[in-house]
């Protein structure tokens, strides 16, 4: 705002004593004060207002005024209540620096010139801000991008002092100004937006998390494929983007909601823009996918690898060894005993490689654009993702299932793991899925070869159901676990399992529960240490004596011998599936 436009308005008691020629100077704050040195206040641009308590005599106005001037402020305005009339030398020094100066009517409180300045201030600045909202919104929409999302969250910090971050559903940070949030801040913020979106609550949700209150806007996706409003919420909850602002939007007018609105607005475009892109890289995963599927001959899967391999990994030269990746999303209470279905009108192959595309990005990474070297397909109800591994620093390429020391793709390790894969989105993700959903994944082994890529993706395809017959919303296996017998007890039946455990395992409870005996814990510590009775006597910290007097007592009780073989591989099961 102006000086000229305070001076205009009558509420505000001024009159101007000096400084005409300057009233068009530009008021971008407010500040009080008696201080004799006010420097350190100001950075420029301010009314500033004084009841004149720093001024002992007439040779203390030239170097109070040197001082405002040389700090940039907009004008000066005194108030009459103290001394009555404004000093004749207060006025002469601001017409030596061009200082427009003006008189306060006692009548008129500095409160109220403040709370004005700082309306009118903040409405133009948002004005300005929605000004410039909107024309990104034309550019970005008939355009090339300006900059990405950055470039409007600056804005939000520069003009309305408000820190934001775009995030995905997992809690990844994709855009943000200034100091990124800590990892547990934005993975908590992610489930908190997820399980009020699913409740059906609008926009923005308010969340308080390390001491901080945050506004959570959802980020709608705009484009040609956007989900109408009437389609199930489902759909999209596990895919779309947050926009989390460090303030509490719940007594905000409706002006700066409507602006934060099209700031969404404006980020989704960007986001469309993104999902347009990996349509290259979804398309050759689709094309490899139907290959290998079909027994399509090795030589010609390779070739199309060797296509592949440049768009994924520019630069790399040589082909990479490839990992695939399989993941499902079931809803409905079917989904949630593992055999359901999708969510009604939903394509449950879609949701899922949305999904996929995003967990496969490292949690660390930030920017849109870090997911340039995944290749998701769907078939069906089923996610797959065709994952090329980087030549590792010596030279070489990760030995096939090799997975020790695995992260996500595109850290430079030699390979996923399933454990780390879901480590850092677990809890988000079952927000999101709530009491009707489920996330099953599986990971293969590395493979080097077109001829490996088929039984890459059956190995996923099974380790993905050995994650199904688990209990929770989000679960991942992965290749190592297909060759032991954590492969077979997910499937046995829930009624052989208790029997079998029953008959092995309660009478020991029993006992241990009426004789606060120890012998369940002793059973597993035996096992544990191959049978040996010394290292299984130091383990527990007991004489090997007592330790032989609890393993007869075990054998007593079930009728079994720990001398034989098939007894020990009988109570090991039974311990693994209790």
């Amino acid at each position: 705002m102006r000086l000229r436009a305070l001076l205009e308005t009558d509420a505000l008691g001024l009159r101007l004593l000096g400084g005409e020629d300057e009233l068009d100077r530009t008021v971008r704050g407010v500040m009080t004060t008696d201080l004799r040195d006010p420097s350190r206040y100001l950075s420029g641009g301010e009314l500033v207002l004084t009841g004149l308590a720093w001024r002992r005599d007439a040779a203390d106005s030239e170097p109070f005024v040197r001082i405002l001037s040389a700090a940039g402020v907009a004008g000066l305005a005194a108030g009459e209540a103290e001394l009555g009339a404004i000093p004749d030398d207060l006025v002469q020094a601001c017409l030596r620096h061009r200082l427009p100066l003006f008189a306060v009517n006692e009548s008129v409180a500095f409160a109220t010139i403040t709370e004005h300045v700082v309306r009118q201030v903040s409405g133009e600045r948002a004005g300005d801000l929605a000004a410039v909202v909107d024309r990104h919104r034309r550019l970005m929409t008939s355009g090339p991008a300006g900059g990405g999302p950055e470039v409007v969250l600056d804005l939000l910090g520069s003009d309305l002092d408000l820190r934001a971050w775009v995030l995905s559903p997992t809690g990844r940070q994709i855009a943000g100004a200034g100091a990124p949030l800590p990892a547990e801040v934005s993975a908590t913020l992610a489930g908190e937006h997820l399980a009020a979106t699913r409740t059906g609550r609008r926009g923005p949700h308010r969340a308080v998390t390390g001491g901080a209150t945050y506004s959570l806007f959802p980020i709608r996706n705009t484009g040609r494929g956007a989900t109408p409003a009437s389609r199930d919420v489902r759909e999209t909850v596990l895919s779309d983007w947050l926009l989390a602002v460090e303030a509490d939007a719940s007594d905000w007018p409706a002006a700066r909601l409507d602006l934060l609105q099209g700031v969404t607005q404006l980020i989704a475009v960007e986001r469309d823009r993104r999902d347009a892109a990996r349509t290259v890289r979804r398309r050759l995963a689709q094309e490899v996918l139907e290959l290998v599927q079909t027994g399509a001959a090795p030589a010609e899967i390779a070739a199309r690898l060797r296509v592949a391999a440049p768009v994924l990994l520019p630069g790399l030269g040589t082909a990479p060894h490839w990992q695939v990746v399989v993941a499902r999303v079931e809803w409905g209470e079917e989904g949630a005993a593992g055999g359901g279905k999708g969510a009604p009108g939903a394509d449950p192959g879609q949701v899922a490689q949305s999904l996929l595309e995003e967990i496969l990005v490292d949690p660390a990474t930030v920017g849109p654009d870090s997911a340039d070297r995944i290749a998701v397909a769907h078939t069906g109800d089923e996610a797959i993702a065709l994952v090329p591994l980087p030549v590792v620093p010596d030279g070489t390429a990760p030995e096939d299932g090799a997975d020790e020391e695995a992260g996500p793709a595109g850290t430079g390790g030699p390979g996923l793991h399933a454990d780390a894969l879901l480590a850092s989105v677990r809890a988000p993700l079952s927000a999101g899925l709530a009491d009707d959903g489920r996330l099953t994944l599986g990971v293969s082994a590395a493979v080097h070869s077109a001829e490996g890529l088929r039984g890459a993706l059956e190995e996923a395809r099974h380790a993905r159901r050995v994650a199904a017959a688990r209990p929770g919303r989000v679960c991942a296996a992965g290749h190592h676990e297909l060759a032991s017998h954590v492969l077979l007890l997910p499937f046995v039946p829930d009624d052989v399992r208790r029997a079998f455990t029953a008959r092995l395992l309660d009478p020991l409870r029993d006992y241990d529960r009426r004789h606060r005996a120890e012998l369940i814990p002793t059973l597993e510590a035996f096992l544990d240490s191959d049978g040996s009775w010394t290292r299984c006597a130091t383990r527990l910290h007991l004489h090997v004596n007592t330790l032989r007097y609890r393993v007869g007592r075990i054998e007593q009780l079930t009728g079994r011998d720990l001398s034989r073989l098939e007894d020990k591989l009988d109570f090991f099961l039974a311990l693994r599936m209790s």
